[in-house]
Order: structure tokens, then C-alpha cells, then sequence
């Protein structure tokens, strides 16, 4: 009896380091992979970094539309000016951050006055599947799961931005499916192929950049 009792407790014992261990292959290790990106890689505003102050012109609809939500929430100030190309007078609208924007902005510390307004970022709800791998090191698995997001602050759910950032209002829809590569290494599993929804080049909050 004992001795089934020293193997039982053995037995569990294992199962509960295999469930622990970073490189298992399983649900809970998937998602802190996935998470772990999201946390580094924040949803911004823009693809890649932008500086300010920045003009454009006063006769660009299109290219005004952006800044003109962000001049509503507060985050840029606006002017105007002229610039004179011989004999042509073109009018230009200038925009810099605002003492406010200054404290949204995440700045790219490897290129001044470049940086990004980010907003929040995804997170994984559940693990829906993934594909087989051969549980060796390198090993990859296509992972699909759905996501929620968090952590938007109140200008991110204004609608004027919504409408000139239509990707802000897709995240702070709620939820959705995605897709994400991810390989077994030593220290773990890791995302190899970024999943959608994430800044590909972010500050973090230490002020470095993480790739």
C-alpha cells in the first residue's frame, strides 16, 4: 500500500512539472507566449513611427482628416502657414504634440521626434487549436485563438478616431480569431511570425525599443 501510494504521489508529481514546464506542449504555455508579445508590442496608431511636428497641406483632405481627430482629442495643437515655391503661395497646416499628446506619446528613442500614439493592446482569450509538432527543440505549431483587448485610454474610444483610425475601433470592437507561429526554444515558447494587432516596433515603458 505504501508503495502505491509513494508512486501514485510520484505520478502526479510529474504530471504537475510537465504542466509547469515553459516548454510543454500545451494551452497555458501557447497563450503566455502570445501574451508575452502583446504586452511588448502595444497597438499604435500608425504602422511605423511618425514626427512631429510634421505640415501638410491645407487643400489634403485625406491627409488632414487624421491629425484633425487628434487636434479634437487633444493630443496635437494646429496653425497654419504659408510657403512660398517661386511664385506659388501654398497654405500648410502645422501640427506638434500638445502638453497632453506629450504624455500619450511613445517616443522612438532611436530617432528624435519620431514616436507613435499607442492605445492598448490584445491578449489571448482562449486557445481554439494547433497544429502538431514533434515536441523537439525548434519544433513550430500554428496556434488560432481568440482575443480580447484592454488597456485603451479614453481619447482611443472617441469616435472621431475611430472613424480616421478605423484598426482602433476594430480592437476596441472586443474580440476576434487570429493566428500565430510560434517555436519551442529553450527559454520557452516564443511567437516566430508577429500575430496581427501589435506595433512591429513599440517603446516599451523603460523608454527602449523592443523589436
Amino acid at each position: 500500500m505504501n508503495f502505491l501510494r509513494i508512486a501514485s504521489v510520484g505520478a502526479a508529481g510529474l504530471l504537475l512539472l510537465g504542466g509547469c514546464k515553459k516548454t510543454a506542449d500545451n494551452s497555458i504555455n501557447y497563450k503566455s507566449a502570445i501574451d508575452g508579445w502583446y504586452s511588448a508590442h502595444p497597438s499604435c496608431l500608425w504602422d511605423t513611427p511618425q514626427k512631429f511636428p510634421t505640415q501638410v497641406a491645407a487643400s489634403n483632405d485625406s491627409q488632414n482628416a487624421p491629425f484633425a481627430a487628434l487636434v479634437d482629442q487633444g493630443l496635437l495643437v494646429r496653425s497654419t502657414s504659408e510657403k512660398k515655391i517661386i511664385i506659388i503661395s501654398k497654405q500648410e497646416i502645422n501640427y506638434d504634440l500638445s502638453d497632453s499628446g506629450r504624455s500619450a506619446w511613445t517616443a522612438d528613442t532611436t530617432q528624435p521626434g519620431y514616436g507613435n500614439f499607442c492605445y492598448g493592446h490584445r491578449g489571448v482569450q482562449s486557445i481554439t487549436s494547433s497544429s502538431p509538432n514533434s515536441g523537439e527543440p525548434g519544433a513550430t505549431t500554428v496556434v488560432n485563438y481568440q482575443w480580447s483587448f484592454s488597456g485603451a485610454p479614453s481619447w482611443a474610444k472617441a469616435g472621431t478616431i475611430q472613424t480616421a483610425f478605423p484598426q482602433v475601433q476594430t480592437d476596441l470592437a472586443g474580440s476576434g480569431a487570429a493566428t500565430a507561429t510560434l517555436t519551442d526554444t529553450a527559454d520557452g515558447w516564443k511567437v516566430t511570425t508577429p500575430p496581427p494587432g501589435g506595433s512591429h516596433r513599440a517603446t516599451s515603458a523603460d523608454g527602449s525599443i523592443v523589436q
